[in-house]
């Protein structure tokens, strides 16, 4: 009987053990699923950093540009979007020039930009003295979702926001115009340098949009520029239960050092 007595204890003694050592376990586990990338993990996993950008505010990946790189890297007010978005990838740049023309294929290199594009790509196309010009609408929008883009940034017009809002494609544009840019323009260059709303942008910069705007981040300094963005984001989102607790930005200024 005492035998038996024994390894019922035992058995009472192990099972908390076990189930403590379990959520041990699985504790870390998540911890460490979620404990933040560091900028040599990230440059190693381009995918993993450009997916993590999708989760940081445009205004804090401004700030981390800002800090690091001493640089505004901002598009201006003018650039926004048709309909709330959020959206980040590396950047297929295309540009066009004005030339009146009677060309049917002046804009065939734009076309096969777009069926070249990858997955994730964000298309920025500048659109020269493009602000009454429709630089894409909604054909090239349909094509783009086909092709699953992340969004487009045009420094130019564009139409059809029916079509785009339908289909759920964001675009950043200088605004809305019926116009279109054949007969008037021709392709000048893909994944090429531009200038987009007097931002650089280089193929493959990190493109992060939101509904403050339009961040173009430098591909060689991506990683760093990532997690210092996230340590911002951080601090930002910190200070709110923190101002509503304590009734003070002040304080809360003081306690984060974030503003």
């Amino acid at each position: 009987m005492r035998s038996i007595s024994s390894s019922r204890s035992q058995v009472r003694i192990v099972a908390p053990v076990i189930v403590i050592a379990v959520l041990a376990l699985t504790i870390t586990h998540i911890v460490r699923a979620d404990a933040p990338m560091t900028a040599a993990a990230y440059a190693a996993d381009p995918a993993a950093m450009v997916d993590a950008y999708r989760h940081v505010e445009a205004a804090s990946v401004s700030d981390a540009i800002e800090q690091l790189l001493h640089e505004k890297r901002y598009m201006s007010h003018r650039m926004r979007s048709i309909f709330p978005a959020k959206f980040a990838g590396p950047a297929l740049t295309v540009t066009l020039v004005k030339e009146e023309n009677h060309d049917p294929n002046s804009l065939t290199g734009m076309l096969k930009a777009i069926d070249s594009g990858g997955p994730g790509s964000v298309f920025v196309m500048t659109v020269q003295d493009g602000a009454d010009i429709a630089g894409m609408g909604g054909l090239m929008g349909t094509a783009m979702l086909a092709r699953n883009f992340s969004g487009a940034v045009i420094d130019g017009g564009v139409r059809d926001l029916p079509q785009l809002k339908k289909i759920g494609f964001p675009v950043y544009a200088l605004g809305p115009v019926p116009s279109t840019s054949v007969g008037h323009y021709r392709f000048a260059g893909m994944n090429v340098p531009v200038v987009c709303d007097g931002v650089p942008v280089a193929p493959g910069d990190i493109i992060v949009a939101d509904q403050d705007g339009v961040v173009v981040v430098p591909r060689a300094h991506a990683a760093d520029v990532l997690v210092l963005a996230q340590k911002l984001d951080y601090s930002e989102h910190s200070m709110y239960p923190y101002i509503e607790k304590f009734h003070s930005i002040e304080e809360a200024v003081k306690q984060f050092g974030r503003l």
